[in-house]
């Protein structure tokens, strides 16, 4: 049995294949970081709660602050020198204060999703926590700092 061929449909262009493999790629080295952002927010994030000393054992949303920041820093030194190294611009003052501003509206989702649950639902166990703020929340500000990463903080200009 012979293969057959569709003449009629065209292979996709260079241009294209490439920008998707490049965004694909891209896409990967994001999830990284971020995957190692997460575990440094998740981490701080319980140990400020209920780790050695409780810091933080009666303020969630002060130990949901003070985990996003300092995994906000480790997330835009990942991005910077290697997501979105060939974007990065000439001012990283800049660049960091717009990172650190769109983390700010990201980390809101967190927050939000945390303080819903723990004082409106009235859900306060740890298990509780941790999913409506590194779960829930975590995802909606994933999304909306990459694409706010893409067009407003690394933009190569």
């Amino acid at each position: 049995m012979a293969a057959t061929t569709d003449a009629s449909v065209a292979p996709l262009p260079v241009a294209f294949r490439t920008r998707v493999t490049s965004r694909v790629a891209e896409l990967a080295r994001f999830g990284s970081v971020g995957a190692v952002a997460y575990v440094v927010d998740v981490g701080i994030f319980n140990l400020l709660r209920f780790g050695p000393g409780e810091l933080l054992a009666e303020k969630p949303i002060t130990a949901r602050i003070v985990a996003a920041a300092i995994a906000t820093m480790v997330a835009w030194v990942g991005n910077r020198y290697w997501t979105f190294s060939s974007q990065r611009t000439a001012t990283p003052a800049r660049e960091l204060l717009a990172f650190a501003v769109i983390n700010v509206v990201g980390m809101g989702a967190s927050v939000a999703c945390l303080f819903v649950s723990h004082y409106v639902l009235g859900l306060t166990s740890a298990l509780a926590d941790n999913i409506s703020a590194n779960v829930v929340g975590v995802a909606v500000g994933t999304a909306i700092r990459y694409l706010s990463y893409r067009k407003l903080v690394f933009t190569g200009h």
